[in-house]
């Protein structure tokens, strides 16, 4: 019995085995604690790491281009980081959109889309390759687009109640241009038609460009114009008769409503705005929208959102997510009746 207490006291670790053991384990907890504060140390906080990609979802030039370019230089600055402008345009918009919906959330990916993108592409496209209530987050909303109706200097109509009256006397026989099936300028196209009770063809194109091109030289009767058209309208080679908006724009204030010219409730508009994929976190969107709404109120940016005929519109993820919304809820009956489907 002696001896095997002997052999136990043998194999038991003395006080300062125990303690040597102690701050071993001691040292290694520091060093794996220094390890994880160093690698902390060397990830740089958002947007340090890199430059911020703003993919467009429309060509260079056209009206989400500018909103784009509107901003980005201010809140670049703000930011202490480059925004690169990535121009992905195509399928009305979709092939942008999709490219930043499947983007990885870091904050390093943001979307400047047109209003259509959100509020009627999604509605009058079969097969959509993302979803865009799910792949797609709100930041912050950034002009608000009209459209302008636009026909001939030398058309036999010079108000828009002798253009309504002509096209029932002469059904079918007007024709009027868009960028392509399912675009806004169609949704509204059809809504003018619609309510006001005329008949008329669509005749697609790829691009507002051409649409504008044919109605200059004759070929179609009216437009319903993206904001392309006012220098010719300036010259009198076009004559503006109406806008789509619900109040009068003070680029031209002398052009009537729709709405006040017997259209009730009729409201076109879209909001070009930018979206970041879902799971960015919520501080980074915070501050991009914050960043940018600080940037539409300077004058630069207010000049050329104007320029297109538009009014810049800070407001809240929220908000902007809300007017989206509300604006696909208004287009989606004449969607519906007149089986509107995208190119």
């Amino acid at each position: 019995m002696h001896s095997t207490r002997f052999l136990e006291t043998l194999n038991m670790p003395s006080r300062h085995d125990i303690r040597r053991r102690q701050l071993g384990l001691a040292a290694l907890s520091s060093l794996a604690l220094g390890a994880v504060g160093a690698a902390r140390a060397q990830t740089p906080a958002w947007p340090a790491a890199k430059p911020i990609r703003l993919i467009v979802n429309f060509p260079a030039g056209g009206s989400p281009d500018l909103v784009a370019r509107s901003v980005s230089t201010t809140v670049a600055q703000a930011l202490g980081q480059q925004i690169v402008v990535d121009n992905r345009g195509g399928a009305g918009g979709i092939i942008g959109s999709d490219a930043a919906a499947k983007s990885a959330p870091d904050g390093y990916t943001f979307l400047c889309s047109s209003g259509s993108g959100a509020s009627i592409v999604p509605y009058v496209t079969p097969k959509m390759p993302f979803d865009h209530d799910k792949d797609l987050v709100p930041v912050a909303a950034g002009a608000r687009l009209q459209l302008f109706l636009v026909v001939r200097g030398d058309a036999p109509y010079k108000t828009y109640a002798e253009f309504v009256a002509h096209a029932k006397r002469n059904p079918g026989k007007l024709t009027y241009g868009t960028p392509g099936n399912g675009t806004s300028p169609h949704i509204a196209g059809e809504m003018l038609k619609a309510q006001a009770g005329f008949f008329s063809v669509h005749i697609p194109y790829r691009g507002s460009g051409a649409a504008l091109q044919d109605l200059l030289g004759g070929t179609i009767d009216y437009l319903l114009d993206p904001g392309i058209a006012f220098p010719h309208v300036r010259s009198g080679r076009l004559r503006l008769l109406a806008v789509t908006s619900p109040k009068r724009l003070s680029m031209f204030p002398d052009a009537p409503t729709l709405e006040e010219l017997g259209l009730k409730g009729f409201d076109a508009g879209t909001t070009h705005g930018f979206w970041a994929p879902a799971g960015t976190p919520a501080a980074i969107i915070e501050r991009m929208n914050r960043e940018i709404n600080r940037a539409l109120m300077l004058p630069a940016a207010v000049e050329a959102i104007r320029g297109i005929g538009a009014e810049p519109t800070p407001m809240s993820p929220a908000e902007f997510g809300a007017l989206t919304k509300a604006d696909a809820r208004r287009f989606a009956q004449i969607i519906k009746d007149r089986n509107i489907v995208h190119d």
